[in-house]
């Protein structure tokens, strides 16, 4: 046997995988590389690896080997199925204090049950979201960890070392216990979701309602670029809006018209109907997607339904600027939704998160990279409390000065018959956020009276009662329940 030399070993030798290795050895780590099919491991160290102190392994328990104590790790395989299989063969490898990573995008229940199932063992898992893509993975991403927190002493120095940095902050800290790691990526991506959908829309309205050629339209999103709305999305969406095919026409047009997703949008959502908490505009953006994929019926459907007669007779530029605001002010809109939903989540599992240095890391995670996460982190530094980021006097005050432009959005949009799901989420939030009273009241008596379900009174709140609205009804109400 030889003497263990690696400080981690990353199993999945996919892009993530081979970059983040690279990563980890360009900042002095040796790591242990190993691959399901060992001829991939092979053709890395030949390859790619050349000239590194990276380190292959031919199987599991050679991998182990190589490892030095406590011995660390991570897996970015396909979440699920696969990597269930691998911690099932790791663990009878492994000892107390090892530890287990998975990189993946995983749900973060699967985390919270392996860290569970491991306890008793002593072997430590981390659910860690990891998020910037290939070009992220390589020369910083955005890396949020939760698990067991004995273990992040151990990889803490790893970790932090290969992160992106703002203002020489590190995109990686320590999230919380049990799949707080993987829950606040799945709202990362979710948020991602909204923006993705929310350009989307920009994007179709100055082409359906404007009539802009695309090139007009991706000298927007360039200028866009350059102030508040400065985002990795933004500048990506310019450059294919300028990208041409190798007939020397635009490719955008060329591309069918129906989104895939992969699944953490949708769980996103789900996860927000379970907890209770509107995430209404990552709801209509995974919506959206399903929508979109019905391509061959909405074509039927073309032909069939009518349309809107009315033509836009207003000022392009005057609309353009609030289309602006109205992507600005639904931006934090999304993020204050995602941050009621992991307050809500942190209470329910006991997680004792830092929303600050969430946002931090999300700066790292390529969703924005301007000041805006930065005045979030702001924020909730000022008031840990915060209950919404409506309510910090910095967003009131944007989303206020924002909110007629939106409105004119959302309006033109309807009466032009241009979809504008996510714009049209965002407005109906917030006025639905800012108002005293809503009419749930008579949603409550509608309940009431064909289920007997109960209601609160005005002047005597927390005290359920039943009306017999009928006369002819019992006096027996169901339990009370509020879900």
């Amino acid at each position: 046997m030889t003497e263990p030399k690696a400080d981690i070993a990353l199993i999945g030798l996919a892009v993530m995988g081979q970059n983040l290795i690279l990563n980890m050895d360009s900042k002095g780590f040796v790591v242990c590389a190993y691959n399901r099919t060992v001829e991939k491991v092979d053709h890395f160290l030949a390859n790619e690896a050349k000239g590194t102190k990276i380190i292959g392994a031919k199987s599991l328990e050679d991998m182990v080997q190589k490892l030095k104590k406590p011995r660390k790790v991570m897996l970015l395989v396909k979440a699920g199925s696969a990597v269930d299989a691998f911690v099932n063969k790791l663990v009878p490898l492994l000892d107390k204090g090892d530890i287990i990573i998975d990189g993946g995008n995983s749900q973060y229940t699967d985390t919270q049950r392996w860290c569970k199932e491991l306890s008793p063992t002593g072997i430590l898992y981390i659910g860690m979201g990891v998020s910037g893509g290939e070009d992220g993975a390589r020369y910083g991403p955005s890396l949020m960890p939760g698990g067991h927190p004995e273990a992040w002493p151990a990889v803490k120095p790893i970790f932090q070392a290969i992160c992106a940095k703002a203002n020489d902050e590190p995109c990686c800290d320590w999230v919380g216990e049990g799949g707080a790691g993987h829950f606040v990526k799945m709202v990362h991506n979710g948020i991602e979701y909204g923006d993705m959908q929310l350009i989307s829309e920009a994007y179709h309205l100055m082409k359906d309602v404007l009539n802009l050629e695309q090139s007009e339209i991706a000298k927007v999103f360039t200028e866009w670029n350059k102030g508040e709305l400065d985002s990795f999305l933004i500048e990506i969406t310019s450059d294919i809006l300028k990208f041409k095919d190798s007939d020397n026409q635009y490719l955008l047009p060329k591309i069918r018209d129906a989104a895939g997703q992969k699944g953490t949008g949708k769980w996103t959502v789900i996860s927000s109907l379970e907890y209770g908490v509107p995430v209404t505009l990552i709801g209509e953006a995974v919506f959206a997607r399903c929508l979109s994929s019905l391509k061959d019926e909405r074509v039927r459907a073309s032909k069939i339904l009518s349309k809107s007669a009315i033509n836009f007779d207003g000022n392009k530029t005057e609309f353009i600027e609030n289309l602006r605001k109205a992507l600005y002010a639904s931006k934090v809109i999304s993020y204050a939704q995602g941050f009621m939903l992991l307050r809500e989540a942190a209470e329910v599992n006991n997680w004792h998160l830092n929303y600050g240095s969430i946002a931090l890391m999300w700066r790292g995670g390529c969703i924005i990279r301007s000041a805006f996460l930065g005045n979030i982190k702001e924020a909730f530094t000022k008031n840990p409390a915060l209950s919404n980021l409506l309510l910090d006097p910095y967003f009131s005050k944007q989303v206020s000065a924002s909110q007629m432009s939106l409105r004119h959005v959302v309006a033109q949009a309807a009466l032009s018959g241009v979809p504008a799901p996510t714009f049209s989420a965002a407005l109906a939030f917030y006025d639905g956020y800012r108002s005293e009273v809503l009419p749930a009241n008579l949603l409550q008596a509608q309940r009431d009276y064909f289920g007997a379900h109960t209601y609160e009174l005005l002047t005597k709140p927390g005290e359920y009662v039943h009306t017999n609205w009928t006369g002819h009804g019992g006096n027996v109400s169901a339990s009370t329940y509020t879900n």
